[in-house]
């Protein structure tokens, strides 16, 4: 029964590492507790379940945000039984759950539905002096690097120290070499919406106008910005079919990046758009949001919730883009996009600045936009690229190729931001090594694993 509640424990420190708590630090001290308890528990099963169920539950908390505890609880399950396979480590030793547990986490990054990594350890890490190792090794590097430092603590425990695993973590003293191509002046725009909840986008044309409204406020201030960039949703009636927004539109003599829902051969797509009077270049949203997109297993979803059939399908773009202002090549990147290694890699090497454009009012106050944030300064890092982050109801935030926000907004009000940043032309190592950093990081921890670092019950 300790065993159980220890491992209970480190999944409840584990979840604080993240926002809204973020005490990065807890994270390898939760990890090498959970090493702890397995190594001792007769009930492995049970004790890999007691810790993974107590993590998703805390941390996922904010997706019962108005639809229950239901969507909730079935989410934090199905996440729980990726973290079975954690119980071999009993077999082959402790020095195997690094690597057990980076593989898993890849696993969840990719599937199923496309994946769900929002738990992914590096995203705790933002704060963290050794975060910079994001830009070598990329999210999985830092996750590694994270466990490692949990595996050095148990061994510790058992004062049986072993240096060498953390290897690695050199990385930090090698320099970055960031490359800029000028500068641009963005104008971020937080309209808010008239009400936080599922039902938010029933009054869209509010929800424009509140955007329209701080945007002429803003530029009352200082009309010399290169671009306006808006959130996600901010448009949610299609502006090709509504002459009202259209013109509405038009009436902005600055480019303008709006997200917009659109219609086109009875599709329903999640675009961001570069606006102008003379021409629209439009992106479609790649990878959508299960269930809140898209449902997968339609009928079997149905069943568990009757707001299944509320839901219509939206369909995927299939290709990046980027919109040209002037100097400035910027990568659209869509909400839940953010947790899809290759689009942000493919946005970071053909662009000079991110732009991620999101919706929060869904999730209310809850902690899912700051939790999102975290994971957008996490991108920044491992990319080297300035970050403009702007959601309709906070948080909007401008956010360095070193992972730290310099400005942001507040949650549910309107609310705008001035941003001159910096265009980076340079590639961070993690984007020239591509999907060697994957396997790279996963050949190191196999060779800690082998490597003689085994503890045997």
């Amino acid at each position: 029964m300790v065993n159980l509640l220890l491992s209970a424990l480190s999944g409840l420190l584990l979840s604080a590492a993240f926002e809204p708590f973020a005490l990065w630090w807890l994270a390898p001290i939760a990890l090498a507790l959970a090493m702890f308890s397995l190594a001792r528990s007769e009930r492995k099963y049970l004790s890999v379940v007691s810790f993974a169920l107590t993590f998703n539950l805390v941390l996922l908390h904010w997706t019962s945000t108005y639809v229950g505890s239901l969507p909730w609880i079935i989410l934090a399950t199905g996440l729980t039984l990726f973290y079975l396979p954690l119980v071999a480590v009993k077999r082959l030793g402790i020095s195997h759950f690094p690597l057990i547990f980076i593989v898993l986490e890849e696993i969840r990054n990719h599937f199923p539905f496309q994946g769900f990594g929002w738990a992914r350890i590096a995203y705790s890490q933002a704060d963290a002096p050794y975060a910079k190792i994001a830009a070598h090794g990329g999210a999985v590097a830092l996750s590694a690097i994270t466990v490692l430092i949990g595996l050095s603590i148990y061994h510790l425990s058992q004062k049986n120290l072993k240096v060498l695993i953390l290897l690695p973590i050199v990385l930090i003293l090698v320099p970055i070499n960031v490359q800029t191509t000028g500068s641009t002046k963005a104008l971020l725009i937080q309209g808010n919406v008239p009400e936080l909840g599922l039902d938010f986008n029933s009054r869209a044309k509010q929800v424009f106008n509140n955007h329209v409204k701080e945007t002429n406020v803003a530029l009352k201030s200082d009309k010399k910005v290169d671009f306006i960039l808006w959130p996600e949703n901010a448009v949610d009636v299609d502006p090709f079919r509504d002459p009202e927004i259209y013109e509405a539109l038009n009436t902005f003599t600055t480019p303008l990046i709006v997200g917009a829902i659109v219609n086109r051969d009875k599709e329903i797509l999640n675009t961001s758009i570069l606006w102008t009077k003379e021409q629209q270049n439009v992106y479609v949203k790649q990878h959508l949001t299960p269930f809140g997109e898209y449902i997968p297993l339609r009928s079997l979803a149905s069943k568990i919730s009757p707001l299944v059939d509320d839901v219509r399908d939206f369909s995927p773009g299939d290709e990046s883009t980027i919109f040209t202002i002037e100097a400035a090549k910027i990568a659209p990147i869509i909400c839940y996009e953010l947790l899809d290694d290759q689009i942000l890699q493919d946005g970071a090497k053909s662009s000079n600045l991110l732009a991620v454009q999101t919706n929060s009012a869904t999730f209310g106050d809850s902690a899912e936009s700051a939790q999102q944030l975290q994971i957008t300064r996490i991108r920044a890092i491992e990319h080297s690229r300035n970050i403009l982050s702007v959601s309709t109801t906070g948080y909007s935030a401008v956010i360095d190729y070193n992972g730290e926000v310099t400005q942001k907004t507040a949650m549910g009000t309107a609310e705008h931001l001035y941003a001159e940043v910096d265009l980076i032309s340079s590639t961070s190592p993690r984007d020239r090594y591509g999907d060697w950093a994957l396997v790279i990081t996963l050949i190191w921890l196999l060779l800690v694993a082998r490597g003689g670092y085994i503890y045997r019950r």
